[in-house]
């Protein structure tokens, strides 16, 4: 009885803490949304001052800044504790059930110590800018409670996570990174001429902690975090202020804006009223529903910025057609996936704002490069999609009355268009940033789609900023990570060597052979990776380089995110066709051998981005945003 008793009580006393948990991370989430939402008033209320009042705010963009870093670690604490974060577990699934449950929590006990460590050394550097101040004047400090407090609650979650392992694995995983740990120890204390540097730490920590099932943004952390740790005269407190400087960019707030903007279409009923005026439009002729499926990408990829949401958006109203219809949907799910891939060049591609970011190009002037080989990409596709496509009855999509009168549902679609073509203006016309035309179209989304059509509720509205800044936080939290990593590898000079290594190959092979060697390295990062760590480790290096052969850092810049979207999508484990099959209800294996002749027309298109530099840099130069 009282061991029965004291079992009842254990788990009486498990739920509690679970209940409280739950409590805490709901908490997190809602106020991860309050504080995007905050966001988008202040840069959409500044931006009406500055251009129809006349009277600036100086505070706006620190301030917008500060709420982005805040919302970032809220975001990536979230995701830690729903298990969110992207990993790679192509190595880990090759393993017995017990080494998978072993390799999970190796992976546990990984991020537990980075979210631990970023806590104390966020803790030191909190003490050390205590009495600084910003440029504007406002108490450093107050920039630096976003790091402090996502530390703390990263730190509480990621021990939640390691605890709830079973205890048999939880042991099995801690005694061989203990012994590591030692081991790296003992040598370098017993064998000082020969011990292992603080860059071989770093790639040891940052691809081993892949290998084992790391999320991607705790292992780039857990690198530059050894090679913190193994430099004593590089205070910790330096690594928590480069992972906190990597989240603090405002140009990056058009991340977030751009995916609320996108989830609110899908929401507000704008993108079930484009996708049906296609369908009625189009469906009928051969290949029709798959040229639906382009054409909505394309359309939807102008105002989410997400692939991943535009896939959600397109795939979540075509795939249910596509099966009442009776087509192929491997078929539908991998061009899907390649539509995706073209996609990425068109504005306002996330992957497009982080590589002109990182590589300090136009954002502006790469938004225009990327349109044209958008086009030529969706051509190549239409063209493949039209051959191998049939002709199928519309009629039984609309079975059960679904169908929308067509006054109404052309007057739907032009609201959607409106907005697109709002966007487009905007960036074309240099009339406001990236970031400032995003919070327009959050607005337009909120209040014309929701005015026009009274498909949101408040508690929908509530729940599509905690989506958002749920989803963008753990994002840019990779963001973060990569930050800190990429300062460790330029202390160490690897840039320059890397650039003297890349420019001799550039001068022996010519640009095209540089530009073509650069595809693989992104291809292949982009698949192991994902889109945003690829590019902000790739790009800083590769592009100066570019430069320095006389290659366009537009169209270099082009070349890059389209060979980067193409790993992220490839099989066999790209993590993007993973998301694809996923949220279409498909299997990866079943959409690989279909997809592949969309692929191949992908590379061909690639290949002519590569050696005719005028598809990327005739429009831009049109426009006056290249020379």
């Amino acid at each position: 009885m009282d061991a029965v008793a004291v079992s009842g009580s254990t788990l009486e006393s498990r739920a509690v803490q679970d209940r409280f948990a739950a409590r805490i991370l709901l908490f997190i989430e809602y106020l991860g949304g309050v504080i995007l939402a905050v966001d988008v008033a202040v840069v959409f209320i500044s931006v009406i001052f500055r251009y129809f009042l006349h009277a600036p705010f100086d505070w706006a963009e620190e301030v917008a800044s500060g709420l982005m870093t805040t919302m970032v670690f809220l975001g990536a604490a979230s995701a830690l504790a729903r298990s969110q974060h992207i990993g790679i577990d192509v190595l880990v699934l090759m393993l017995s059930p017990r080494g998978q449950a072993v390799a999970a929590a190796a992976a546990a006990w990984i991020t537990l110590f980075v979210s631990g460590t970023l806590l104390w050394s966020s803790v030191e550097l909190f003490r050390d800018t205590a009495s600084q101040l910003t440029p504007t004047g406002l108490p450093q400090w107050i920039f630096l409670l976003p790091v402090l407090l996502g530390g703390i609650i990263m730190a509480a979650f990621a021990l939640g996570n390691v605890l709830k392992i079973a205890a048999g694995p939880r042991r099995a995983a801690l005694t061989p990174l203990l012994a590591v740990l030692a081991g790296i120890a003992g040598w370098n204390a017993l064998v000082p001429d020969h011990a292992l540097a603080p860059l071989h730490l770093l790639v040891l920590a940052a691809v081993g902690g892949l290998l084992i099932g790391v999320p991607i943004a705790f292992a780039l952390a857990f690198g530059a975090m050894a090679y913190f740790l193994a430099d004593p005269s590089l205070p910790m407190l330096i690594w928590a202020q480069q992972v906190a400087s990597g989240a603090n960019h405002f140009v990056l707030l058009a991340i977030p804006f751009f995916v609320l903007a996108g989830l609110t279409m899908e929401s507000n009923g704008m993108s079930s009223r484009l996708i049906e005026l296609l369908l009625r439009m189009m469906g009928r002729v051969k290949g029709g529903m798959n040229l639906i499926v382009i054409l909505a990408t394309a359309l939807f990829s102008g105002v989410s910025g997400s692939k991943l949401a535009d896939i959600a958006a397109v795939g979540g109203v075509i795939m249910p057609a596509i099966r009442k219809t009776g087509q192929d949907e491997n078929e539908t799910a991998g061009l899907l996936a390649c539509t995706a891939v073209m996609a990425e060049t068109i504005p306002p591609c996330v992957n497009l704002i982080i590589f002109a970011f990182v590589s300090n190009i136009s954002i502006g002037g790469l938004f225009m490069a990327g349109l044209i080989p958008a086009a030529l990409m969706a051509a190549a596709l239409a063209a493949v999609a039209v051959i191998y496509g049939q002709r199928v009855d519309v009629e039984k999509v609309f079975v059960g009355g679904t169908k929308r009168p067509m006054l109404p549902l052309v007057l739907g679609a032009g609201v959607t268009l409106a907005m697109i073509l709002m966007i487009g203006r905007g960036v074309t016309a240099g009339i406001a940033t990236s970031t400032e035309i995003s919070a327009f179209a959050v607005v337009y989304a909120f209040l014309v789609g929701g005015l026009a059509f009274r498909e949101l509720s408040w508690r929908l509205i509530v729940q599509l900023f905690v989506r958002s800044a749920a989803m963008t936080g753990s994002i840019l939290f990779i963001v973060a990570a990569a930050s800190s990593l990429s300062y460790a590898i330029t202390i160490e000079r690897i840039p320059d060597q890397i650039s003297t290594l890349m420019t001799g190959i550039g001068h022996e092979l010519g640009p095209i052979g540089f530009i073509l060697i650069s595809v693989v390295v992104m291809a292949f990062f982009g698949m192991i990776l994902e889109g945003a760590p690829a590019l902000i480790l790739f790009g800083p290096l590769l592009t100066p380089i570019a430069i320095k052969l006389g290659i366009n850092p537009l169209q270099f810049g082009t070349v890059m995110v389209v060979a980067m979207g193409l790993g992220f999508f490839a099989p066999p484990i790209g993590v993007g066709l993973f998301a694809t099959t996923a949220m279409t209800g498909t299997k990866i294996e079943n959409v690989t051998r279909p997809m592949m002749k969309y692929l191949a027309v992908l590379i061909i298109a690639l290949l002519a981005l590569v050696v005719f530099p005028v598809f990327s840099l005739w429009l831009p130069r049109y426009l006056g945003m290249a020379v």
